[in-house]
């Protein structure tokens, strides 16, 4: 484990720092990188590829020797499918148990009950061992308490998402070689006219491109493994940058230009709200560490947030930390301050009775709304990046950019971080903070998956999917699904940066991105076809229940099992469940209708039909390793337990799984335990299966059998179909509310500027004006210059008069000087007798 501990750090500080080097030498040499900058892209492949391949030696060489993987259910569905019947009677009997007596049945009776579930269904939980390596690879400063350092914080999370979001990156790299091929020389932009009614022609940017790409990695590795809020923050805003420089990536496009101005102001709204979360850790905590900061020989220098959150004191059950709770009886410390002041030693007595006083102050409730905040907080910058509602309108307009970098930026990683920071905070998350990202969470997937039933662009109908996919895993992780909202975050990363490529493989062969005009696509690009069906048929959970499926089977079923569980504890929140069933049906509905419309029937625009091809092997060939892990992403691998669900079982927060969690402001809230779920194992993966079959049959009736006519279906539906078109309205809202009052009150703002300011400072300015002539008229001219004019006119009076004695007279000047002699002579003697006789 030692070697571990000094190992892993720089394995993963080189992988880290890999693309970062690819982009310093991009920016340096830039073009000159081969012919038009065509090295770039090999060296910005290569660098993520060594990346990836540190990060699986760092997996399978490091850390699965040292901390080898528990068993765990949902390794597949078979692993449980016996059992099925009797937990599915387990959890009836707990369901009926626990609803049976009174509505004020205390807290403490469900948490035993829960317990009791616990020591019964969790046993892999409690075998599962947790690692966990903290450190500073670089101190920048200490200020008080507050140490600035570059920091890490490596588990089995941090491990696994290494490992997925270099491998993702490495083929979207391969795949953008082929992709952005015509990059490498002049371009002229079709949807760029000029004044001239020309099309703009401009120089290639394929180093440029992959100079963006490189700078992406290393922000998004860097927040991966960054150990402190503050460095997550950093690399937080960096990938918002990175973001803004791919999706205007084409900039001379309006479309382009204004995605990426949405995409990086949207943001930054929930970025506010971030900060504010970490001002309140800060203040309370003094520290934004995640982990203890301890010194060489172990000793424990500063708790981090998770220890003060969950101290092993409580058996890492969720408490308000004290630092929070003395911020909040910041008048009853100061009174007990003021009360020991005249003692001696005064303020060591009256710090032992506020460390007495606490744990009274935590029962009455004192910090816990500060949790909330801090918690709300966070979250609120989760909500930006991962464009959840209200903040969801960004990430559609994002398609701008590239393909590659939708699947990159837009599917795999930027918008996953936010959902990854919610799994990484996860111990500090309050019950009540829980229940609000379920719910931001449930909206979110329900709006998106409408929407994208009516859209036709095929990167935006994946768009809205990547919004409701990412809804579903806020669901589940407000739900206290941990385990089951980060699986649904990696497997959903396969098969959607597969459907992206496989998307942009399409458009790379029929130059459209609008799906009415595609179709049969199948026989001219088996290959795309294919993969992309394999991708559909994952997210929608496809495969036979309780037995096997694919990768997106195991998952969704797992966010369905912890639905139904929370909704038993809570029937009153039912509505989430019913949320996350639904939008399976749609989700199958809108995936085939994209598939259908895709490769499927006839061709319905000829000439773009016979000048599609297959895309190159450098485009496929990613498709086809990504097409393997979202059908086997959900599996154990063969002849071992190792699998991605064994993996996030070691990184599971300590105390979110041992006992079901109450809220204090919502008393009756409960948060039940994960393992529970297996009791719901039947129901959920049967309602799973027949939504999913539901909305694939449903797709398959209009789209592919054509037994229904989706023209009529639009003009009988057509109020509800042009409001899902317009996407519920959002972006005429916000105009309505915030875009147009800003620009009303702007323009009222500059016509105030012009009217009254500038006429204020114009009058001034005539005034000074008007005083300065009144001045130069009164004092300096008749003065001023009056004094030195008429001192002038003496000073020339004089010099006329003394002129008359200059007559150039030689014996007058012999005069003058033997009288002056004699003169001075006489008044020298005066002056000596004088002084003789005093």
């Amino acid at each position: 484990m030692e070697s571990l501990a000094t190992s892993l750090p720089v394995l993963l500080l080189v992988a880290w720092l890999l693309p970062l080097a690819s982009f310093t030498t991009i920016v340096l040499f830039g073009r000159r990188l081969g012919g038009h900058g065509k090295a770039a892209g090999y060296l910005a492949t290569g660098a993520i590829i060594g990346s990836c391949l540190i990060s699986l030696v760092t997996l399978f060489f490091y850390w699965l020797p040292n901390v080898p993987v528990a068993d765990a259910h949902h390794g597949g569905h078979d692993a449980h499918a016996e059992e099925g019947a009797d937990a599915e009677h387990a959890g009836a009997e707990h369901a009926e148990g626990e609803h049976a007596g009174e509505a004020g049945q205390s807290q403490q009776d469900e948490a035993a009950e829960g317990d009791e579930h616990v020591a019964r269904h969790d046993d892999h939980a409690e075998s599962a061992e947790k690692v966990e390596l903290t450190g500073e690879w670089y101190l920048l400063g200490q200020f008080g308490d507050l140490r600035l350092a570059i920091s890490y914080y490596i588990d089995a999370l941090t491990v696994t998402m290494f490992a997925m979001v270099s491998l993702i990156a490495s083929c979207i790299h391969v795949y953008s070689m082929g992709y952005m091929h015509e990059e490498l020389h002049d371009v002229t932009d079709h949807e760029v006219t000029l004044a001239n009614g020309e099309h703009l022609h401009r120089r290639g940017r394929y180093h440029r491109f992959f100079q963006y790409l490189s700078l992406f990695c290393f922000s998004m590795l860097g927040l991966l493994v960054s150990g402190n809020l503050l460095m997550v923050f950093i690399f937080w805003e960096l990938v918002g940058i990175c973001s803004y420089f791919l999706i205007g990536f084409y900039i001379e496009r309006h479309s382009a230009s204004t995605a990426a101005n949405k995409a990086f102001i949207v943001n930054r709204v929930g970025d506010f709200g971030m900060l504010i979360g970490l001002m309140a850790l800060w203040a309370s905590l003094g520290t934004f560490a995640f982990g203890d900061i301890a010194d060489a020989q172990g000793n424990v220098l500063q708790p981090g947030i998770f220890s003060q959150v969950r101290p092993a004191e409580a058996d890492h059950d969720l408490v308000t930390p004290a630092g929070m709770v003395r911020l909040s009886a910041r008048e009853e410390v100061a009174e007990i301050v003021l009360a020991h002041l005249d003692e001696e030693n005064g303020l060591a007595a009256a710090e032992a009775e506020i460390q007495a006083q606490i744990p009274e102050w935590r029962e009455q409730g004192y910090g816990y709304w500060l949790l909330v905040v801090a918690g709300l907080g966070i979250f609120c910058g989760c909500v930006g990046k991962s464009a959840q509602f209200p903040l969801h309108t960004w990430l559609p307009d994002a398609m701008e950019g590239p393909t590659p970098v939708s699947a990159l930026v837009h599917s795999a990683t930027m918008v996953a971080a936010g959902v990854y920071l919610v799994g990484r905070f996860y111990p500090v998350f309050a019950p009540e903070v829980l229940l609000t990202i379920a719910y931001i969470g449930g909206i979110t997937l329900f709006v998106a998956a409408t929407i994208a039933i009516t859209a036709t662009d095929i990167k935006r109908v994946l768009a809205y999917s990547t919004v409701s996919q990412l809804g579903y895993m806020m669901l589940a992780l407000g739900v206290g699904g941990w385990m089951a909202g980060m699986f649904h975050l990696i497997t959903h990363a396969f098969f959607k940066s597969l459907l992206f490529l496989g998307s942009g493989s399409v458009i790379h062969a029929v130059h459209t991105n609008e799906m009415p005009e595609m179709g049969g696509l199948r026989k001219k690009m088996p290959y795309t076809a294919y993969t992309m069906l394999v991708a559909c048929l994952a997210i929608i959970g496809a495969g036979i229940p309780l037995v096997i499926g694919l990768s997106g089977y195991y998952s969704k079923d797992a966010i369905l099992e912890q639905a139904l569980n929370f909704s038993t504890e809570n029937p009153v929140h039912s509505v989430l469940f019913y949320v996350a069933a639904g939008g399976a049906a749609i989700t199958a509905f809108y995936m085939f209708r994209l598939w259908y419309m895709t490769f499927a029937g006839e061709p319905r625009n000829k000439h773009r039909y016979d000048h599609a091809h297959e895309s190159p092997r450098l485009m496929v060939a990613p498709l086809v390793l990504l097409a393997v892990f979202a059908l086997a992403g959900g599996w154990a691998l063969p002849g071992t337990n190792l699998s991605f669900v064994a993996l996030l079982e070691q990184a599971r927060p300590t105390g979110t799984i041992a006992t079901a969690a109450g809220g204090e402001l919502l008393s009756r809230l409960v948060i039940p335990s994960e393992s529970l779920a297996h009791d719901y194992v039947v129901t959920a993966s049967l309602i799973a299966f027949a939504t999913a079959l539901g909305g694939f049959a449903l797709a398959t009736v209009i789209y592919a059998w054509r037994m229904v006519d989706a023209g009529e279906i639009r003009q009988q539906f057509g109020a509800i179909y042009r409001f899902l078109l317009h996407k519920w309205w959002f972006d005429e809202l916000y105009d309505a509310v915030f875009v147009q009052p800003t620009l009303f009150v702007s323009r009222r703002i500059a016509q105030f500027d012009r009217v009254v300011i500038d006429r204020i400072v114009d009058g001034s300015a005539k005034l000074i004006r008007w005083f300065s002539n009144l001045g130069e008229a009164l004092v300096d001219r008749r003065l001023i210059d009056g004094v030195i004019n008429a001192f002038a006119y003496k000073t020339w009076d004089l010099g006329v008069a003394m002129h008359r004695a200059q007559t150039g007279s030689l014996r007058q000047y012999v005069m003058f000087i033997v009288v002056g002699t004699v003169a001075l002579f006489v008044i020298a003697s005066f002056i000596w007798s004088y002084a003789v006789a005093s």
